[in-house]
């Protein structure tokens, strides 16, 4: 088992921009018994309602958005170098069909939301909102055009940050 050190989301000073664009990070919910985890490359985090916050954005055909309906906590994960296989392929693979977990070598872990235990970084999120985006809500009709030729749009979570637990 690592050796996790809970820290104040306000002293975190990491480049969420580049890790969550550039790295990729692993959305994960569910609860002890069984859960599923997700690459994500959208997202991000700030100051809202007075609260640390992330942002997510799960589509609809995802087998990780029941998951994150279900339970009242998510996680966001953050790895060092040499995860880019096992983050491709929990992007490319749904979990209706595979066990992530074993085909990755990755291993579940649980504080409040399962999570990965091979991550360097980790934020638990506690849901706040939700919200399905809609196509006249797009400002520039070419964002949508280019990201959603399926309209297939993703549903919007909104969650307080409560722990941020960083690998020693």
């Amino acid at each position: 088992m690592a050796n996790w050190k809970e820290h104040s989301v306000y002293d975190w000073n990491d480049n969420l921009f580049s890790r969550i664009n550039k790295d990729w990070m692993l959305v994960t919910a569910g609860n002890q018994e069984k859960c599923n985890t997700m690459t994500a490359s959208w997202g991000g985090a700030g100051i809202l309602w007075n609260k640390p916050v992330s942002f997510i954005f799960i589509r609809p055909q995802r087998y990780t958005l029941s998951f994150i309906e279900r339970e009242p906590y998510y996680s966001l994960a953050f790895f060092g170098d040499g995860f880019r296989p096992a983050l491709n392929f929990c992007g490319t693979k749904s979990g209706r069909d595979f066990d992530k977990w074993k085909e990755t070598g990755l291993t579940p872990a649980f504080d409040l939301a399962p999570y990965p235990e091979e991550a360097e970084a980790v934020l638990i999120c506690r849901k706040l909102y939700r919200q399905d985006m809609a196509e006249d809500s797009f400002l520039d009709k070419e964002l949508f055009a280019a990201n959603y030729p399926n309209k297939d749009l993703h549903r919007v979570f909104v969650g307080e940050i409560v722990k941020l637990m960083l690998k020693e």
